[in-house]
């Protein structure tokens, strides 16, 4: 919903619990719309074993990067207006606090909450964005930026293996990797990739700490019967070790065969290839010589035109009109095909058959590739190899509430602008000169009073962000912008999520973050996610 907003008019800071918070609502829709991530104990398994799972001396979670694809300096952010919240304000009190400390604190505590969420996008990329625990009735909810859900560069479609690691650092998950489960989103940003909505509550399983557990050799027998994870060691061997070990164990133990990818040469043509009769045997595979065979090598016209007819017609690279011929097709694939051309993708030649009563209705399609003879010789060689057997017990261990472990931020809607935050994230892109002032490897803070417009890019489908001058770039997107932000607890309220990233002043750095202004409706899909159970995954 999109809404000509004014000066804010002295709304402040609620107090009490959330339902108090939400009887000044009654102005907002809950235009909540989801999706399912993992959708049971068995595939959130497999997605935290994705990320964790060692692969040679490193795990995924150490290969992704940051997810910039949508978050490049955004196209001059303009001032215009104010807010008028759609309700009253109101807040949900944050969980887990920490023991005030008696010392004045000089430097800024970073919350125990903030950590990554990991998902592969829709171009099969290993990614990362920032995220919070947030407060949940089961304390099993982050927080986070829309765009780091749904890939609205591909039509909204929901990242692939998401989870969630709170105080991730360098492939280390010291509270366990908790992996989601469902994704709550506005209808708008849904639907429509509304930049204004560009917020998501993740519902998440208890987390899980993947090790490498016991593991044991086990006989073939033993193996077969284990359903937990396990895995096999090959070894090659050599044709006699493998007939040697057929007999000590027979043809169901360990040591195995099979054929693998033919090797195909070039050779000439055979002296009694002479006769139709004798090469058909050949095309068969079929002629004395055994593993020399006459097949169909594609060409351009142009090529086949120019290869023999006639003489020596059995010979290497002459045409091979059998395979040659028009062949019909479906209009289907006509048109892919013709587009394949277009591409470079396609040499034949297409054509359209048309009714010969009155040689203009199209009643078919036809293709016609192009082949030259070429007689080659396949050996088709033989692997041999024995198997090791092993099993692992224990592997998985549940890491209990993602609320439990690391609390859960405060949330709050409908707060005036011009109010102190800070905001949390893992900035790690270079800005838009090159300048590369931030790693990734360590969360970092910013703050600062927001702004009391709004900012508004046609471009980014934003009409109503609010903005905070700041120097983070891509990589601390969806991290938590925290109003009421405690030091000594190190908690405070979620009140907005980075969006978008802006240059301003257009040197070649960014200046300024945005994020949704969170209202009624942003209230109305947290409550909805803040309700709904997610459980463990580890019997």
């Amino acid at each position: 919903m999109k809404r000509i907003l004014l000066p804010a008019g002295g709304a402040v800071l609620a107090t009490g619990l959330l339902a108090a918070g939400l009887a000044g609502t009654a102005n907002a829709v809950p235009d909540w719309d989801y999706d399912t991530l993992a959708k049971d104990a068995p595939a959130a398994v497999d997605v935290a074993e994705f990320w964790t799972k060692a692969n040679g001396h490193t795990n995924n979670l150490a290969k992704a990067t940051a997810y910039t694809d949508e978050t490049i300096a955004a196209s001059k952010l303009n001032a215009a207006g104010g807010y008028t919240p759609d309700g009253k304000p109101g807040v949900v009190a944050p969980i887990g606090e920490e023991k005030k400390t008696a010392a004045k604190v000089k430097n800024i505590n970073l919350p125990k909450t903030i950590g990554k969420v990991f998902f592969v996008d829709s171009e099969g990329d290993l990614k990362w964005c920032s995220a919070t625990s947030i407060q949940s009735k089961y304390r099993n909810l982050v927080a986070t930026a829309g765009h780091c859900v749904s890939d609205d560069k591909k039509n909204a479609s929901v990242m692939d293996n998401w989870v969630f690691v709170p105080g991730y650092y360098q492939g280390k998950a010291p509270w366990g990797v908790y992996v989601g489960k469902t994704a709550y989103t506005h209808y708008d940003y849904s639907v429509y990739n509304d930049r204004d909505r560009d917020y998501a509550f993740v519902t998440v399983y208890n987390g899980i700490h993947v090790g490498a557990g016991k593991t044991t050799q086990v006989l073939k027998s033993e193996y077969t019967k284990f359903t937990g994870k396990k895995y096999i060691v090959e070894k090659t061997i050599t044709k006699d070790e493998y007939d040697a070990g057929v007999v000590k164990y027979g043809v169901n133990g360990p040591y195995q065969s099979k054929a693998i990818d033919p090797e195909v040469a070039t050779v000439a043509k055979p002296a009694d290839a002479t006769t139709l009769e004798v090469v058909e045997k050949y095309i068969k595979g079929e002629g004395p010589t055994k593993g020399v065979k006459l097949i169909g090598a594609e060409v351009t016209k142009a090529e086949y035109d120019a290869a023999s007819k006639v003489a020596d017609q059995f010979g290497n690279g002459a045409q091979f009109t059998r395979l040659s011929a028009p062949v019909a097709i479906s209009q289907e694939e006509y048109k892919k095909l013709l587009s394949d051309k277009g591409d470079g993708k396609f040499d034949g030649v297409l054509a359209e058959v048309v009714d010969p009563n009155d040689k203009k209705t199209v009643i078919g399609w036809t293709k016609q590739q192009f082949f030259v003879k070429k007689w080659v010789s396949i050996t088709i060689p033989t692997k041999y190899w024995v198997e090791t057997y092993f099993i692992v017990e224990g592997f998985v261990k549940d890491a209990g509430r993602l609320g439990d472990n690391v609390g859960g931020q405060g949330f709050t809607w409908n707060q005036k602008p011009e109010q102190t935050v800070f905001v949390f994230g893992y900035p790690a892109a270079p800005h838009p000169d090159g300048n590369k002032a931030y790693t990734g490897v360590t969360p970092k803070w910013t703050y600062g009073k927001t702004s009391g417009k709004v900012y508004v890019s046609a471009a980014e489908k934003v009409e109503e962000h609010f903005g905070l001058k700041s120097s983070f770039t891509p990589g601390a997107d969806g991290g938590p912008w925290l109003a009421k932000y405690s030091n000594a607890k190190r908690l405070g309220y979620v009140n907005g999520v980075t969006s978008l990233f802006g240059d301003q002043d257009k040197n070649g750095r960014f200046d300024i973050i945005t994020s949704p202004y969170f209202d009624g409706e942003t209230a109305a899909i947290y409550t909805k996610a803040a309700a709904v159970w997610s459980g463990s995954i580890v019997k």
